[in-house]
């Protein structure tokens, strides 16, 4: 057997486990592919070829010996820059980081995806310090749509949506602080995971928002997005917000009907400052799944504010040595965000959290009536690359500030969230499936019955 781009995680692992396929095959497909689409996609950063190849030929040679492998045996997967990978100065996007020394220990969530049998091929491009939703990076150019070229892959994580859209890995890891991994899978139309904040270690990954940030999946198949988050899920004290809860593995409960389950449409905010691209997408979505009852999310629009400022200041307060001493090597655009968080008065943060307290507490609240929440992920399809402005409902608004407008209010406050991909022509976009706190079985469980039905699915990538 041979290695294909549109063969999926769980079917990789099961070849090399079965001997079909050899992880050293699975994993030079991956670098060929690499090798003649990178120069266009500009995913990657770094390429891991040697440390693959030994990866591979040690779970080949497992399975010569007989023994078990894991659940992600030879199956190819690359990480966003701001995972720490030994031997690699963990570069987050920027230019100052590169000055820093090698990584001596892999990130948590790259030890415990290779103890299950993938095989780490690179690191992807991203946004600086994650503070982007374009996936543009003026130090590495920009990661680019795997549909369309010229248009944006979203950001930060625009190297991991960009990979795993253009079919050069099965699986990819990113950050979501305010929309992460939600714009890119949305804008690269894959599938995206944002766990619940604290269920999945960040340990050794450069930080943006200590009380926002959130590391998760990206993948072709809703079953891929499940495996991976099985295999990282677990507690972590490496990482003083990572949950003690026991392992809650998704794999077992993934087929369940979700007949019972009770869904709505998130309301208010959410229908609004949309493109009909966007309306279309949940509308499809909605009545796949039967749903028609619109519930409105108060106040979402004062989250996203309060998420504003508190991304800038606790962001600011992480670089403010790095803008004293070496302004003129950040992105001038993210440099000049972080010297006006660092001016915010403290009494606007300090009523920032009480409403955060305040409003995941009306969250609460929603959820003890329905199970899940629908919602646009992005408010449009993939921008072209250095647009700078689009119209939402009249007003002209920029796209960077913009893009994101739909998921901040959900990460807020830590929600687990599924991002979905309708494959609209001429591009897909993504919606939002939220659950509860803890729920990401729900999520996934009904991001799993509309892949089943057809609704939703990542298209075959056709810009290059």
């Amino acid at each position: 057997m041979t290695a294909k781009p549109e063969m999926n995680a769980s079917d990789i692992a099961k070849a090399v486990a079965g001997g079909q396929l050899s992880a050293l095959a699975a994993t030079e497909a991956a670098l060929a592919r690499i090798k003649q689409h990178d120069t266009v996609l500009n995913a990657f950063t770094d390429v891991t070829a040697e440390r693959a190849r030994a990866k591979a030929r040690a779970i080949d040679a497992d399975v010569a010996a007989g023994k078990t492998v894991g659940p992600l045996a030879g199956v190819p997967f690359a990480v966003k820059n701001l995972f720490d990978v030994a031997g690699l100065a963990t570069r987050a996007g920027s230019k100052i980081n590169r000055d820093l020394a090698p990584a001596k220990r892999d990130a948590t969530l790259i030890e415990r995806m290779e103890a299950a049998g993938a095989v780490l091929v690179g690191a992807l491009n991203m946004g600086e310090y994650a503070y982007d939703f374009t996936g543009e990076n003026i130090h590495d150019g920009p990661s680019r749509n795997p549909h369309d070229t010229t248009r944006m892959s979203g950001g930060s994580s625009g190297g991991s949506g960009s990979a795993v859209g253009g079919a050069l890995v099965p699986i990819a890891l990113g950050s979501d602080t305010n929309g992460s991994i939600r714009v890119p899978s949305s804008f690269c139309g894959i599938f995206g995971l944002k766990p619940t904040y604290g269920r999945l270690s960040r340990a050794r990954s450069f930080p943006f928002v200590a009380s926002l940030d959130h590391l998760g999946p990206f993948a072709r198949s809703v079953t891929d997005l499940a495996l991976a988050y099985d295999v990282m899920q677990g507690p972590d004290a490496d990482d003083g917000a990572c949950t003690t809860r026991g392992l809650e593995p998704v794999m077992p409960l993934l087929a369940e009907s979700i007949a019972g389950l009770r869904v709505a449409i998130a309301g208010g905010h959410f229908q609004k400052n949309v493109f009909p691209e966007a309306v279309e997408a949940v509308g499809r979505v909605a009545k796949a799944l039967g749903a028609t009852q619109v519930i409105d999310v108060p106040e979402a629009s004062r989250a996203r504010a309060a998420a504003y400022v508190i991304t800038t200041t606790e962001g600011a307060s992480l670089h403010l040595d790095r803008l004293r001493k070496r302004p003129n090597d950040f992105d001038p655009a993210v440099r000049d965000r972080l010297i006006a968080g660092a001016m915010v008065p403290a009494a606007l943060v300090d009523r920032a959290q009480k409403f955060r307290r305040w409003y995941r507490a009306q969250l609460a609240e929603i959820f003890k009536s329905v199970d899940v929440l629908i919602a646009p992920a992005t408010p449009c399809t993939a921008p072209k690359l250095g647009q700078v402005n689009f119209n939402l409902d009249g007003v002209e608004l920029p796209v960077r500030a913009n893009i994101g407008i739909h998921t901040q209010p959900i990460s807020f406050i830590g929600l687990p969230v599924v991002a979905v991909p309708v494959p609209l022509e001429p591009l897909p976009i993504g919606v939002q499936i939220i659950a509860a706190p803890w729920r990401e079985d729900v999520a996934l469980r009904v991001a799993y019955a509309l892949e089943q039905m057809g609704v939703v699915a990542a298209p075959s990538p056709r810009g290059f």
